[in-house]
């Protein structure tokens, strides 16, 4: 059962490995591979509770969906909006922390959607209570500061993809 539980691991921790090494030499991919082997092994039990969703190929889907809006898409909106705030002679901006309601159930999802607002440029989140199912989200452009509209502007689309990843 535990090698069920780190086969993706191993799969995640060797392409996160042969993508920061920048090279398919015969060395990176054995090293790779020996580094994956041993990460997939000693965190399977710890990081897989449910082995049948790590091999869900519609989950994969859209996990690389995701990725390639993350990346392409939200990112790159995102630096460009404050690249021309940081450029614009009046620094338009009216910075404020807002809270953040949100609408994932797992912990994964919760930490993508928390992770995905943070490296967004222009926002953070300072701090969560869970128990309230609230981040605290400092914006540098506060549109609004009623939650549910905060939400909408900030979170939606990545509990949305998070939600079919993880939930």
């Amino acid at each position: 059962m535990r090698i069920v539980k780190a086969l993706p691991l191993m799969l995640l921790s060797f392409i996160v490995y042969i993508v920061f090494t920048g090279s398919i030499r015969l060395y990176d991919i054995v090293t790779g591979i020996a580094v994956a082997v041993v990460i997939g092994l000693i965190t399977a039990n710890v990081v897989v509770s449910n082995p049948s969703k790590a091999y869900s190929i519609n989950r994969l889907r859209w996990l690389i969906q995701y990725v390639f809006h993350y990346f392409l898409v939200s990112e790159v909106k995102a630096h460009l909006d404050v690249i021309r705030r940081a450029l614009s002679p009046r620094m338009p901006i009216n910075p404020g922390i807002v809270r953040v309601p949100y609408r994932v159930e797992s912990d994964y999802a919760e930490a993508l959607v928390a992770c995905s607002i943070t490296n967004t440029p222009g926002t953070v989140v300072v701090d969560l209570d869970k128990d309230r199912r609230i981040f605290y989200v400092h914006w540098i452009d506060v549109k609004t500061p009623e939650p549910e509209k905060a939400r909408l502007e900030i979170s939606e689309l990545f509990e949305r993809y998070a939600k079919k990843i993880f939930d």
